[in-house]
């Protein structure tokens, strides 16, 4: 059974690294518009029996993204390819995976029984907001980690007594697997949201003073929630603060506060593209995930483990 790997709009540029990674070539497939703005879809080659990769990340324009990922999923499977694998770097809407108020959607399990509905028959994604979404897909899911890719670039920074910081209590988990790695110490900032994208600093625990800190996280939004977290930082004595983000949705007021802020760099990967903005910001450093997703895909293509990716 042969590869195919086919790519949306959203992040062309990652999808082109990852057929130079596995030495393929991009798939023929024509995503346009139709005058009314409707998304048009033509698979220009066979895919009869392949097994088909398709890479889009829901990122900004959210809608249209997730939208050119279902057609070209329903595309595919109506030309008959032997599996269809979405490969969502970025996952959207990952932020509404519960009943947090009532009346609330799931949002997330939504966007699953889409893809499902589509003809997605796994999911291949990186750095979930929640990793229990990896139950919403009635199907194979390989939950990527950007942390070797980040990991390699943390051990250049020359670091003293670092220390892994984890911006709020859910993300504990995701600092302390790095602090092990690091063999570094961990602190916590306790925070609490008043609304959306709003987030106001209460508490740091543990120690940081004349400390090298790193603060992690899954994704930077409007860089709120980040910002407060490094000035809190510096007052408690922090020496440097750099942060490490996979997925760098940075949206309205993000880049103007990372730049006015005390941040030392801001590490991030590139499943989502930056803008020429965030491109422009000397302090936002860009890291490929092309190779981790390249390697997933021939692991799975050839029936290997691709948990042993992150042993």
């Amino acid at each position: 059974m042969s590869v195919r790997i086919f790519a949306g709009n959203s992040n062309p540029e990652l999808a082109r690294e990852i057929c130079a990674y596995l030495g393929t070539d991009l798939g023929h497939a024509r995503v346009g518009r139709f005058s009314d703005g409707e998304i048009r879809v033509e698979i220009e080659e066979s895919v009869r029996g392949a097994d088909v990769y398709v890479i889009q990340s829901t990122c900004a324009p959210v809608n249209d993204n997730l939208m050119e990922m279902l057609i070209m999923t329903d595309a595919l499977k109506r030309a008959s390819a032997g599996s269809i694998s979405a490969v969502m770097p970025y996952f959207g809407y990952a932020r509404q995976d519960r009943k947090a108020a009532p009346r609330a959607p799931i949002s997330a399990r939504l966007v699953t029984d889409l893809l499902t509905a589509a003809g997605a028959n796994r999911l291949i994604t990186m750095e979930l907001h929640a990793g229990q979404i990896q139950g919403f897909f009635n199907g194979p899911v390989d939950h990527l980690y950007c942390s070797p890719v980040m990991l390699d670039h943390i051990a250049t920074l020359d670091l003293v007594k670092p220390v892994i910081v984890s911006p709020d209590a859910g993300g504990v988990e995701r600092a302390r697997a790095y602090a092990k790695r690091m063999n570094a110490s961990l602190a916590i900032i306790d925070k609490r949201r008043s609304g959306p994208n709003v987030a106001e600093v209460m508490t740091l625990i543990g120690e940081v003073e004349g400390c090298d800190t790193i603060i992690v996280d899954d994704m930077i939004d409007t860089a709120g929630t980040l910002v407060s977290g490094a000035t809190a930082l510096r007052k408690a004595g922090a020496r440097r603060v750099y942060a490490i983000s996979t997925h760098p949705v940075l949206s309205g007021p993000a880049i103007g506060r990372i730049n006015e802020s005390v941040l030392e760099e801001v590490i991030v990967s590139n499943t989502i593209p930056l803008s020429s903005a965030g491109r422009a910001c000397p302090k936002i450093k860009v890291l490929s995930a092309a190779n981790l997703f390249g390697e997933a895909i021939k692991r799975i293509h050839d029936q290997n483990s691709v948990s042993s990716l992150f042993a």
